[in-house]
């Protein structure tokens, strides 16, 4: 993992992993707070494949409640 050959790119993105992976309870606050300056693939990146299907779900129901009201 810390080879000489590893380019700073790399070691930034599998510094960002190894966090990821050591709190990934925490990483919900700051997937929001990406979101205001990072892309959609940062957001389902942090959040994981769990939170990715929770925020598919509230925008799918919201969107029903809406057409219900609405």
């Amino acid at each position: 993992m810390g080879n000489q050959s590893e380019t700073p790119e790399d070691k930034r993105e599998r510094i960002k992993q190894e966090e990821l992976k050591r709190s990934s309870t925490g990483n919900l606050n700051d997937s929001f707070n990406k979101a205001h300056t990072g892309s959609f693939v940062d957001l389902v990146g942090s959040i994981g494949w769990k939170g990715t299907g929770l925020l598919i779900l509230v925008l799918v129901v919201g969107y029903i409640i809406y057409k219900l009201i609405f």
